[in-house]
Order: structure tokens, then sequence, then C-alpha cells
């Protein structure tokens, strides 16, 4: 029999100033989130239900679950979150994401958790569970796309991923195309700025290329910059997505760590797609083929082989 023992350095903190982390969770929202005139109502019903007494509770977990529902009450923005971490997070903007995503990247071969050769010549590459920063996945991102590119048709399987870098997207995008592309405009609001991003005019390794079949498996899981990956490419013709919609998330975020394990998170950009001019916000990319999430790799290859 194991026994477990707890350490104290990284037990959850008892909520000692629920007012403080409520207030600044406010005030980082009406200075930083893409829609202002949406921050303000939710700040405002957040100062309310402070002094009606809703958030009177000792429990980090409690109390970011009570702040993260009625963040997401006016407009079902996903990537507003008062996010509650078991573990004790580093303080200041960030550091609690970057942890928890370096760890996830460890365990997961730096985010290519599945390379596999199928029959008929397809190649299976599955992306997860996030799309890292470029600064840490391009090696081997750059290796399995090398690899896969010999195959004669690619199946991408983002169908658990939830997000990450959109530098990550643009990079797995450039070995899909041969010419430079504009792949999307991000818009953020602390300086009212537009930045494009688009594929790389040369890659590491060698490209898949732009002729050959590529098919993008999603589900209700998939979030954010792994919509924006499968969005990108459906938008340009480029693959068949097949799946279930995908969870509806557009808004990059950045997080700010308020308790030892409070973070709040506050979407400070959104996407707008050079082909459709809008997005994926909400309503999710929808799938080209649709089926259920669990059934889409079968249904792929019942394509690729009829």
């Amino acid at each position: 029999m194991t026994t477990l023992t707890t350490n104290a350095a990284s037990a959850p903190a008892p909520v000692t100033d629920a007012p403080g982390i409520v207030d600044e969770t406010a005030r980082l929202l009406t200075e930083h989130y893409v829609f202002p005139d949406v921050a303000e109502k939710v700040a405002a019903l957040l100062r309310r239900r402070l002094a009606e007494g809703a958030y009177d509770v000792a429990s980090a977990a409690e109390l970011g679950a009570l702040v993260t529902a009625d963040l997401q009450s006016v407009n079902g923005d996903p990537h507003l979150n008062l996010k509650y971490h078991p573990e004790r997070v580093p303080q200041g903007q960030g550091e609690a994401a970057l942890a928890d995503m370096r760890r996830r990247f460890d365990a997961s071969l730096g985010g290519v958790p599945r390379v596999e050769l199928l029959a008929g010549n397809t190649a299976l590459l599955e992306l997860g569970p996030s799309l890292f920063p470029l600064s840490w996945a391009a090696e081997p991102l750059s290796a399995a796309l090398t690899l896969v590119a010999r195959a004669d048709a690619l199946i991408l399987d983002l169908r658990d991923n939830v997000g990450g870098d959109p530098d990550t997207v643009a990079f797995v995008c450039s070995y899909l195309l041969e010419e430079r592309t504009h792949l999307n405009t991000m818009y953020s609001r602390v300086g009212d700025r537009y930045d494009q991003s688009w594929s790389l005019p040369h890659v590491p390794g060698t490209r898949f290329g732009a002729t050959k079949p590529v098919y993008v498996l999603t589900g209700p899981r998939t979030f954010s910059a792994a919509e924006e990956l499968a969005y990108d490419l459906q938008q340009l013709g480029r693959a068949v997505v097949v799946g279930e919609a995908t969870r509806g998330g557009a808004h990059p975020r950045e997080g700010w760590t308020l308790h030892p394990n409070l973070e709040a998170t506050v979407a400070v950009a959104r996407a707008i797609n050079p082909i459709s001019g809008t997005n994926w916000e909400s309503t999710g990319v929808t799938p080209d083929i649709p089926c259920p999430s669990p059934e889409a790799l079968s249904q792929t290859l019942t394509l690729l082989h009829t």
C-alpha cells in the first residue's frame, strides 16, 4: 500500500481577501477585455454580486467556480475565467499558465503524441494536448511534419487539442502550403493594433506540400488555436474537416495570478479571417463532414479508400 503525504507548500491556500480578488478581476476585465462594452457589464455584475455576499467563501476552488460562472454569464466567452489550480502557481502575469503548459509539453513528446502510418500510405499526426509556444515546439513539429511529408495523404487529429500559440498554427500551415499565404489577422484591444499571420516562406525539413489530401479531425474539446488551425485550412480549401463542431473560442487570452491557486484569464484579442471576414467564436468550426467525434478517424479512412 502506498501512503500519500501532503506537501504544505503545494496545498491549496485559503481565501482571505475575496473582495480584493474580485475587484482585481473586474479591473483586469475592464482594462484588457477585447470587447469593452461587455467588459463594463460583466465588471458591474461582479461588483454587484460581491456586494450581495455571493462570494463570501473560504475555498479558492469555490470562489473560482462562482466568479467564472458570472464572468461567462453575459456572452458565454470560455476564455473568461477565474481559474482554480490545485497546485500553487507562480506569481505574475502569465506565469501560472506557463508552468502548467511546460508540464504538458514535457509529457506529450513536445505536442506530438502520435505519428502513425496507416493503410494506403496515409499518415496520421495527432497534435496535442496543445499547440505549444513555437520556441519549444518547432523542433518536434518539424521532425514530425518532415516524417509525414512522404505520405500520400495526411490526417491531422486535433480532437483533444485545447489551443495554444498562433505562431505555431502558422508554422504547421506552412508545411501544407507552397506559397506564402495570409492566414489570419489578430486585433488587439490594447494599442488598437492589427497583426497579420502568414505562412512561412521557408520551413525546416520537408513540406507535405499543397496538393495532396489533408483531413482535420475535430470535436467538442478542440479549442482556441487548434480551432484556428482547422478554420484557416478549411477557409483556404486546403483541408476537409471531419467530426463535430469545435468549442468556439477565437479570442486569445492572457492570465494574471491573483492568489496562490487562482488565475484570472481575459481575452485580449480577436481573430479576423481574411477570407470569411469573421471567425469561429461561439459557433465553433463547422465540419465539412459531420459525424460523432469518436468516429471521425474511421469516417475519414472510409472516404480515403472509396
